[in-house]
């Protein structure tokens, strides 16, 4: 009888585990490019988790707002996402609109993958470690060197070049951020949190 309800008990802590792994993780990310960005995060190869990834198009504080909209949708729907993230650049914005926008999203429980100043500083940093600012063009000079062949920003193979380097890219840009310990995100130029939704990623590939 103690052995039969020993079977039972534990039968049920396997059934109970086996439903908690079947519990797909919903990540929606929202990216203001159309192409750059969406096209390399669609690159990773995520098994364990439902990512939706859009390129709108929309910047900063428009981003952020559609975002939420996108968020307030899901969740009337009854699928609410489990995370959310905001893919920006500072670029030629103001300082005031930068901030905003990464307050905004802050404020919304958002997570936030920004670049000041553009995008590919994530990709330079698999490269070289730059704490400098440089322009965008100046990054597409930077990155057609160290590719050996001309940097297409719309490319589909960037997340294969970059592979190899991805886990020197995160410290190096773990290191940078640190160097900006007390500025807001617009005062702290070159600083990327790309690497944190790297990170994200990684975990649900197998």
């Amino acid at each position: 009888m103690g052995t039969d309800n020993l079977y039972h008990r534990r039968k049920r802590q396997l059934e109970r585990k086996s439903e908690t792994r079947s519990i797909r993780q919903r990540i929606l990310i929202v990216c203001e490019g159309k192409k750059t960005e969406p096209n390399y995060f669609r690159m990773f190869p995520v098994t364990s988790a439902d990512v939706k990834i859009l390129g709108e198009g929309f910047n900063t504080k428009s981003l952020v707002r559609y975002a939420k909209e996108l968020a307030d949708q899901a969740k009337s729907d009854g699928s609410c996402y489990d995370q959310v993230w905001c893919v920006f650049d500072k670029d030629s914005f103001s300082k005031e609109q930068f901030n905003t926008a990464v307050q905004m999203a802050q404020k919304y429980n958002f997570k936030i993958a920004y670049s000041n100043e553009a995008f590919e500083l994530w990709y330079v940093l698999h490269f070289e470690y730059l704490n400098s600012g440089i322009t965008r063009e100046q990054y597409i000079v930077k990155l057609t060197q160290h590719l050996k062949k001309p940097y297409k920003k719309n490319s589909l193979e960037m997340y294969e070049l970059l592979f190899n380097y991805q886990d020197t890219a995160i410290k190096r840009a773990k290191k940078l951020m640190s160097t900006h310990a007390g500025f807001t995100p617009a005062n702290s130029n070159p600083s990327t949190t790309v690497y944190k939704l790297v990170e994200e990623l990684k975990v649900f590939i197998k």
